[in-house]
């Protein structure tokens, strides 16, 4: 009698894996068990002086990442000769328009301040930010003055401000530090917010030409003059295109008085020596700005400042 022996079952796919899996699980155990037992084998103030190593390289790389990329800098004190030497961009939302060139910025480091993954948040009231805002020049224009302490506040002044309001106020622009004028604001070339792209990454508007493309600033060209990243030939360039168009101030002419000359004016009026390099104070400063470094002085004492200062 014949009988027919039965064909053996092929090893289907989840035996194979399981064939894979399980051996390559235990030599991994294996080589643990080893590895811890070397680690428990060492002697106790071995163990003692790597844990705290590993724990201080922990903590001093926390921090650093912690102040380059979260710390917020609360106000223009506490931007320092660093981040002007290494030309640093900040991000922040504009919270007021102090003058026709100048505002205040609230600084918006890192993350954490949209959703899905807000927790950070700008504050709404603008009264009394003044210890918790950057005040920003912006470089290389000069808009028509304001009147402050007395003095009477030139053509298209409200005009202008009201171009620059309207351009930034309220939004989140990126700002290239620069400098510091003498009065303790941070000179900044100001760019608006990409349209699609990241603003960590790439640049979008820059806000100086688009207010000297529009007629509302003329070339700053006083000894102190700084304009970034783009050359004073540009700028210049942008000012003749907006004269020719007579777009702004120029709807008259140039027979109005520049803010350069306006500031001259009143300094030699005054007496006041160094008349030709007088720059102009924005309602922000002053009082403000004396207010801004007192605060300034009180949030720097403490062990967390001392540890997290730039």
């Amino acid at each position: 009698m014949w009988f027919s022996r039965a064909a053996e079952p092929k090893p289907s796919e989840d035996t194979k894996v399981f064939d894979t899996v399980v051996p390559e699980a235990i030599r991994r155990s294996q080589q643990y068990q080893t590895f811890s037992g070397s680690i428990t084998a060492l002697p106790r103030d071995v163990l003692a002086l790597a844990s705290f190593a590993v724990g201080v390289t922990c903590t001093v790389a926390g921090a650093t990442v912690i102040r380059r990329y979260f710390r917020r800098i609360p106000s223009s004190g506490w931007v320092t000769p660093n981040l002007l030497k290494k030309k640093a961009w900040i991000k922040g939302r504009v919270i007021s328009v102090g003058d026709a060139d100048g505002f205040r910025l609230y600084h918006m480091p890192g993350f954490g301040w949209r959703w899905p993954l807000k927790f950070r948040r700008v504050p709404f009231k603008t009264k009394g930010l003044d210890i918790h805002t950057i005040s920003v020049r912006m470089a290389g224009i000069d808009a028509p003055e304001g009147g402050h302490f007395g003095k009477e506040k030139q053509p298209h002044y409200d005009e202008s401000k009201k171009w620059l309001t309207d351009k930034i106020n309220g939004k989140i622009i990126y700002c290239q530090l620069i400098r510091k004028d003498q009065y303790g604001r941070v000179v900044a070339v100001p760019h608006m917010k990409p349209r699609f792209l990241p603003g960590t990454v790439f640049t979008g508007e820059n806000i100086c030409l688009s207010m000297l493309r529009a007629g509302w600033a003329v070339v700053y060209e006083q000894s102190a003059a700084v304009y970034g990243s783009v050359a004073k030939a540009e700028f210049m360039a942008i000012q003749e295109e907006a004269k020719s168009a007579r777009r702004g101030l120029w709807r008259d002419g140039d027979t109005f008085e520049t803010p350069s000359e306006y500031k001259r004016r009143h300094a030699a009026a005054a007496a006041v020596p160094g008349a030709d390099e007088a720059v102009e104070l924005d309602e922000s400063a002053g009082e403000g700005e004396a207010s801004e470094y007192a605060g300034v002085t009180k949030q720097r004492r403490g062990l967390w400042s001392m540890l997290f200062r730039r």
